[in-house]
């Protein structure tokens, strides 16, 4: 969505000049629009659905567990930083639809991918960032998820979107996630 902002700028009693102003970009509740480059990122994956993460048979929480208890991240070579990524990729079709989650991180390259991962290249484009309020992680990121798809008119793509756990991260009960939603130019 585009808004549009026009100013009136009165220069002489008898002359008003209107500088027509600015397209803004926009996306309903997004904290900010950004143009992300592409980047690549090794981790985990599974295929999944909204509806099978409502269920025991969910991967998404088994995954963070696994990260943790296998120290998953140390086994990922050509690392950028420290930081986790949780990618959604590969929609069927829409929200409702599997999806493939890759749980990692961002990395120079992907060659040496170890064993039970997969790499992934995230294309460049325009995405909508929600920030999540500061708290537990396991129910802020799920909260924030349910404030993107509650937001009117937004265009997503559902080709890739992706969640940055970054230092402010770092403690799982305190922690804030900015959610990358890849929308329509």
């Amino acid at each position: 969505m585009l808004q549009f902002i026009a100013l009136g700028v009165r220069l002489l009693p008898s002359l008003t000049v209107a500088l027509v102003a600015i397209a803004v970009a926009s996306a309903p509740g997004a904290d900010k629009v950004v143009h992300q480059e592409a980047f690549r990122v090794i981790g985990i994956a599974a295929r999944t659905s909204n509806a099978k993460e409502a269920t025991p048979e969910g991967v998404i929480g088994r995954f963070w567990a696994r990260l943790a208890k296998e120290e998953l991240l140390e086994k990922i070579p050509h690392k950028e930083d420290r930081n986790v990524i949780a990618v959604y990729t590969d929609y069927a079709d829409g929200k409702d639809s599997e999806y493939t989650y890759i749980l990692g991180a961002r990395v120079t390259t992907l060659e040496n991918i170890p064993p039970g991962m997969i790499g992934k290249r995230v294309p460049a484009g325009r995405y909508a960032v929600f920030t999540s309020p500061k708290g537990p992680a396991d129910k802020m990121v799920p909260e924030t998820w349910r404030r993107i798809w509650a937001a009117p008119g937004l265009r997503r793509k559902y080709q890739t979107d992706f969640e940055l756990y970054d230092e402010r991260a770092q403690n799982p009960q305190s922690a804030v996630v900015d959610i990358y939603v890849g929308i329509a130019d």
